[in-house]
């Protein structure tokens, strides 16, 4: 049962073989004695792809809740004995404040559980945790698969930067409406029919909100991308408060209509199941409480319910 969940979970009997560490002939064979056992093909493999069939599909999704029930017994008992320990792979995004927070985070989780021996991969985008082998992630924005279990440890704040140089060509902006006749730097993946003219920014002050239009863009999947456009003289960006602390300490970034935030960023820790190893679930609890009290003073405060939740985890 262990074997066929790890094979349908990478979708592959290669990536299966190297993280369970056996030949993939002998996996294939196990695969195929225990589909020839139960008298049902639960698996469809050609040259180029390994599908589940539909009696696969069924029997994953309980197989995987024993499977993950019976390693999270086996887990406790080794915590018992020995506290959290193995290893412990974590994807984040490669913004700087992530960079910063989470390697001393990391850190000290390190050095307070021993036995665990923790992985950092940085992604620009959310890697699929269950194929990569990934215990959990850290996410700014919500994931788009729903099948994700989050849990929301931060807001970020985001505000309107711009090098003092391109402020002194282009004039300073006043209002919303300003930035349609200013260059922007933008983060994410512009549509490919949509015009420059057409791109809005959501502004916020108080209960007030506007969508502000966008001029001319330039745009990347990078906040680092966007900040050093910014930084270069390029134009104006949305851009993450804590990422431009120095910056604007410095000189080098200005704040533009600094009575006007952007949307707040939450910040997520991800996970593909509720039932976790030890080892994810003590991280959890401690990288949580961790960021939630070191981005506060840099973001937007978490509600009542979710800071709760927080403490009730790290209790748990």
């Amino acid at each position: 049962m262990a074997l066929f969940v790890e094979v349908a979970k990478r979708k592959s009997f290669s990536q299966a073989a190297v993280a369970l560490d056996v030949p993939i002939s002998s996996l294939s064979r196990r695969i195929t004695q225990f589909e020839t056992s139960i008298g049902l093909r639960l698996l469809d493999r050609t040259t180029r792809k390994l599908v589940l069939t539909p009696h696969g599909e069924a029997y994953y999704e309980q197989a995987t809740r024993l499977v993950e029930e019976a390693q999270r017994t086996f887990d406790e008992l080794i915590a018992q004995a020995r506290g959290p320990s193995g290893l412990l792979k974590i994807a984040a995004p490669p913004d700087p404040w992530v960079v910063h927070h989470l390697s001393a985070i990391a850190g000290e989780y390190a050095r307070l559980y021993a036995q665990v021996r923790v992985h950092l991969d940085l992604w620009p985008h959310l890697v699929d945790l269950a194929q990569e082998g990934y215990d959990l992630a850290l996410a700014v924005g919500a994931p788009r698969e729903t099948s994700m279990i989050t849990r929301k440890v931060a807001q970020l704040e985001n505000g309107l930067f711009a090098a003092p140089d391109y402020l002194d060509r282009a004039g300073r902006p006043e209002r919303p409406a300003d930035l349609a006749r200013h260059q922007a730097t933008m983060v994410g993946v512009p549509s490919a029919s949509s015009t420059a003219a057409a791109s809005t920014w959501p502004l916020e002050r108080g209960e007030e909100m506007v969508s502000a239009p966008i001029g001319r863009a330039i745009s990347s999947n990078s906040q680092g991308m966007a900040r050093r456009l910014a930084l270069a003289g390029h134009g104006i960006g949305l851009l993450q408060a804590i990422d431009v602390e120095s910056d604007v300490e410095c000189g080098r970034l200005e704040r533009v209509l600094p009575e006007w935030q952007g949307l707040p960023s939450p910040v997520y820790i991800v996970t593909t199941s509720r039932l976790l190893p030890a080892k994810t679930r003590s991280f959890i609890a401690f990288a949580s409480r961790q960021l939630a009290e070191q981005l506060a003073p840099r973001g937007v405060t978490l509600d009542e319910a979710e800071l709760t939740a927080l403490y009730d985890l790290q209790e748990a």
